[in-house]
């Protein structure tokens, strides 16, 4: 069997999703649209977004170009020992994965602030053109991330043969992805709490009101949060799991003296992604449809796509079975954890309505109902990755040495498979967000206000179960990144003529000190991250009270005053910007200055630790987020008091609380996790060969 007829497929069904994505902008861009003031204010929205990007993209350059150096001098080894060729190899590939993941976010950008004016003004026409408008424009961006991410792994490994260099370009994709997540979500939840809590709290405003300074940058950071931040972010995830499974599959190939490992990882990837371009092509919603069950009906189709496609790939090219259920075993389970996170985030579900309920006692309940039932949501997604990567280990365990983790790695490709239709679910959710801001900026009519709250809902809803996936999808890619550091370990361990590692004794005191050390770096990554949002939004506040005090009028609304919008995208800007890198350097260092003290053996603790406590923070914090969100929601839908009543109020200021938890630190996290569990496999030999103990 040869792998070089896969990696041809591959690069032919990625050429595929870049034409279908192409076929979908141009469907976007056709729809009409002729309302002067939303034209006005998209614009604003799309200048402002552009800015954030290009200044956030000057900077990680030359993070970028730094790591690029470091790595060309020091990796795989010191560039003056020989082998300068590897080196060269290695930071030429980290580079390609930043460009790649850069333009994930540029694309995402592109396309959402087109899609968010054409949904608005459809919505005029009933919620069927205002749906298909949203979710193609997030289908675009969920072809081409997905397309990148096949097209860049397939063109590494074809061009270098070389599985440390795809741990190079992963690298690439998941550092731009950790700070243009981090910078996203700063930006983001920066206006987000600023715009609430002096409209809708101190002033009684509505959300979108005009009259708000911060209502422009809030739409904008729907934008560089949500759509750039979150496309950067899958494509990391999907390119580490695909990473991850090449490493363990050549290394097993190499035992057996094929490529057929190999050429399953390329097959099975390469079937997701067209699995995907079939689900979107295939979505629809009914006249008076349900977006919710739209979206959730797009999804579950994509998945027994992809089911029968592998399942027929598995008989017609003779690859192991067991590998192929443990690839369906991810899957499934990541759909069931999709579904979990759904009842848990869902405003049709009882934890919402019971948060909302516990509103009307004031915001303290609101926090303590939305904090419990965000760490209740917490275990059946941990139960999930537990179960799927237990099952693919034990499935894939008889098959012989080493396939059991391979059969981990496979689990997280499956979980990851329909990546495609998952991305364009998410990117839906801000756009048809920037739809409804639009819609009331416009003065469209209660009418299209309440096509748009209710697929806004829809987005909130999706949103989560799509951070839900993302996470649970990334805890499995670094489980098997866990797996694949080991191989690179004993790989090396091997040349050099010392002992590798056959797995991580946790009484060993080297490695109990890498599991705590481990452990912490989530809650930092973290708290450093809310400090930003936190230290942010105060300046932000003191800016929009400013311009109340100052600009004449514009509290009344008078005609023709109109707020300095420009003042707080700057202020988001400047201030996501300075606090984007401290975070994602601390996670890198901590994983240096563990691996130099404990060596191969405390970097595995480390990993451990971080994997375990990171999952848990992830999920608790994304669920507790959007539950607190859609409880807002429901009670501005009429629930509890509606609008304006004490259960409102302190809903606003679980909202608040909870937007730097769900958009911020928590879809940021699976990221740091993926970075450390990289940077540890391309210093494998040099923590095997330099530690203190």
């Amino acid at each position: 069997m040869n792998v070089l007829w896969f990696e041809l497929f591959s690069i032919g069904v990625a050429i595929a999703s870049f034409v279908f994505a192409a076929w979908l902008y141009k469907w976007v861009k056709k729809q009409p649209s002729s309302n002067v003031k939303i034209a006005q204010v998209g614009k604003l929205i799309r200048q402002g977004a552009a800015t954030f990007l290009s200044k956030e993209y000057r900077v990680l350059t030359r993070f970028a170009g730094i790591a690029a150096i470091l790595i060309l001098l020091f990796l795989p080894k010191p560039i003056w020992s020989g082998g300068f060729i590897k080196n060269i190899t290695m930071a030429i590939s980290y580079i390609a994965g930043t460009v790649f993941s850069a333009i994930a976010g540029k694309i995402g950008i592109e396309v959402a602030t087109i899609s968010n004016i054409k949904a608005s003004e459809a919505a005029k026409n009933g919620i069927k053109p205002s749906f298909m408008a949203g979710f193609r424009g997030g289908a675009v961006m969920g072809m081409a991330v997905v397309g990148a991410s096949l097209l860049g792994v397939t063109a590494v490994l074809l061009v270098t043969n070389n599985t440390t260099a795809l741990l190079g370009f992963s690298f690439g994709a998941s550092s731009l992805a950790l700070f243009a997540k981090a910078g996203g979500g700063i930006f983001t939840k920066t206006a987000d709490i600023s715009a609430d809590l002096v409209g809708k709290v101190e002033l009684g405003i509505p959300e979108d009101d005009p009259r708000n300074p911060a209502v422009i940058a809030d739409n904008v950071g729907d934008n560089v949060g949500d759509v750039a931040g979150m496309g950067a972010d899958l494509f990391d995830s999907n390119v580490a799991s695909m990473s991850a499974a090449l490493v363990m599959a050549v290394a097993l190939d190499k035992l057996a003296n094929n490529t057929v490992n190999a050429s399953m990882v390329f097959c099975y990837a390469a079937l997701g992604l067209l699995a995907s371009i079939i689900g979107v092509a295939m979505a629809r919603i009914g006249k008076n449809g349900n977006p919710t069950k739209a979206l959730n009906n797009s999804t579950y189709f994509t998945t027994g796509i992809y089911a029968v496609l592998t399942g027929l790939a598995t008989f017609i090219f003779g690859f192991e079975w067991r590998i192929w259920g443990a690839c369906i075993v991810g899957l499934v389970v990541g759909v069931i954890i999709g579904l979990t996170t759904d009842y848990f985030t869902d405003d049709s579900k009882k934890p919402v309505h019971y948060v909302a309920k516990a509103s009307q006692s004031g915001p303290a309940f609101t926090i303590l109902s939305g904090i419990s039932y965000g760490l209740i949501s917490v275990l059946p997604a941990m139960i999930g990755i537990a179960i799927a990567a237990l099952a693919a280990y034990k499935l894939c365990e008889p098959i012989g040495y080493g396939y059991a983790m391979f059969g981990i790695s496979m689990s997280a490709v499956g979980m990851l498979s329909i990546v495609g239709m998952i991305i364009s679910n998410d990117a839906y959710g801000p756009i048809v967000d920037n739809a409804r801001g639009l819609a009331e900026m416009g003065n469209l009519g209660d009418d299209v206000l309440e096509i748009t709250d209710e697929l806004d809902s829809a987005g909130n809803t999706v949103k989560a179960v799509t951070k839900g996936f993302a996470i649970a999808a990334a805890g499995l890619t670094v489980i098997a990144l866990l797996g694949a550091f080991m191989s690179e370990v004993n790989t090396a361990a091997e040349e050099l003529g010392v002992a590798g590692l056959t797995g991580f004794d946790v009484m060993d005191p080297v490695v109990f000190f890498g599991m705590l050390v481990g452990a912490a770096i989530p809650l930092v990554f973290s708290a450093m991250l809310m400090l930003g949002v936190d230290r942010n939004a105060q300046r932000m506040i003191d800016e929009i009270h400013r311009q109340f005090r100052e600009i004449v009028g514009l509290k009344e609304g008078r005609e023709g005053v109109h707020p300095e919008y420009d003042k707080c995208i700057e202020i988001a800007t400047t201030g996501a910007i300075k606090e984007l890198i401290p975070a994602g350097l601390m996670a890198i260092i901590a994983t240096l200055v563990v691996g130099f003290v404990g060596g191969v053996a405390a970097i595995g603790g480390f990993l451990v630790g971080n994997i375990v406590s990171g999952l848990l923070f992830a999920l608790f914090m994304s669920n507790a987020g959007g539950l607190w969100d859609n409880s807002k929601k429901y009670i501005e839908a009429g629930n509890e008091g509606g609008k304006g009543s004490t259960a409102h109020k302190s809903a606003v200021v679980g909202d608040t609380v909870g937007d730097p938890f769900k958009d911020t630190a928590g879809p940021s996290i699976n990221t740091q996790i993926t970075v450390v569990s990289l940077v540890a496999s391309l210093l494998s030999t040099v923590f095997l060969t330099l530690s203190i103990f």
